[in-house]
């Protein structure tokens, strides 16, 4: 059984139409998380709004909504006025165009759902909708409403259903040149690009989240369970930091070198062993040769 939806309404392709429910494809469930406590009593403690500049405690009812104009003034906005400004919830998502996924940039990409009919009426219309993505390897991009405000999603085929993956807007992103331009462009030679590639070689592999392991969540499970038995804590000794690298095509070579390494050893440990074999194949057939000579 699906979990409760986050969001109802009607997935709209010009005259198709089709009831869905967008239900989140992340969580956070099995993080560790931890509360803040009183550590004389163990009490959980709980969080209060003061004021900045009186130190007193603020109560729900005194909160209000403030826009900063300048530096320590500002400008109470109502929660009617709000409602001025905000977008009519019409729960509909209106399919406006389909573009090619590669022209999508991965930094717009911020928040992903999954899109399943709503009810066995809806099956056909939206089956309808996703193999035609399918078909036409198209991504729909689309306008929704969420927690009062507007959102580009973009959506695409995904198994069964669909993808729904919401944008960030241009203002959301930094200029990357504020950070790109100060990157000098040094010399590198033809070699060092070439040795690179082969160390790029050795490490190529298929895209596998299984294989992604969170060790630090597990760590901290562990010192949880350990912590709660009324076991002791051991710190780690502190961890040397590695020299600083003189020869960028040292390092390369290096680099190279220690992936096949284990391979160059085994190869010389397997030539020793049949070597050893060999002369003691040898030495046997001279004895046996030396007592028929006897």
């Amino acid at each position: 059984m699906a979990p409760r939806a986050y969001w109802k309404g009607t997935l709209k392709l010009s005259l198709v139409s089709c009831p869905v429910v967008l239900y989140p494809a992340t969580t956070a469930a099995e993080k560790t998380r931890f509360h803040m406590i009183n550590r004389d009593t163990g009490n959980r403690l709980k969080q209060q709004m003061v004021d900045a500049e009186t130190g007193d405690v603020v109560e729900s009812d005194q909160k209000g909504r403030g826009y900063e104009l300048r530096k320590g003034k500002y400008v109470e906005i109502e929660p009617e006025e709000l409602e001025a400004v905000q977008i009519e919830s019409n729960h509909t998502i209106d399919i406006e165009s389909f573009v090619p996924s590669e022209e999508i940039d991965q930094r717009y990409l911020n928040h992903p759902y999954y899109i399943a009919p709503e009810g066995k009426a809806a099956a056909d219309a939206f089956a309808v909708i996703r193999d035609a993505m399918k078909d036409q390897d198209r991504v729909a991009l689309a306008k929704i409403v969420l927690t009062n405000r507007e959102h580009i999603i973009a959506i695409e085929p995904l198994g069964k259903g669909l993808l729904g993956t919401t944008l960030r807007f241009p203002y959301e992103l930094r200029d990357e040149d504020e950070f790109f331009d100060d990157i000098k462009s040094p010399k590198i030679t033809k070699d060092m690009v070439e040795l690179a590639g082969h160390i790029l070689h050795t490490k190529a592999a298929h895209f596998d989240p299984s294989k992604f392991k969170d060790e630090y969540e597990t760590a901290l499970k562990a010192l949880v369970k350990r912590k709660a038995s009324g076991k002791t804590i051991e710190l780690p000794e502190p961890e040397e930091r590695p020299s600083n690298v003189i020869s960028l095509m040292d390092a390369l070579k290096q680099s190279l070198k220690g992936r096949g390494g284990k391979k160059t050893a085994a190869k010389s440990h397997a030539r020793r062993a049949t070597g050893g074999r060999r002369a003691a194949k040898k030495t046997q057939r001279s004895t046996v040769r030396h007592r028929k000579a006897g």
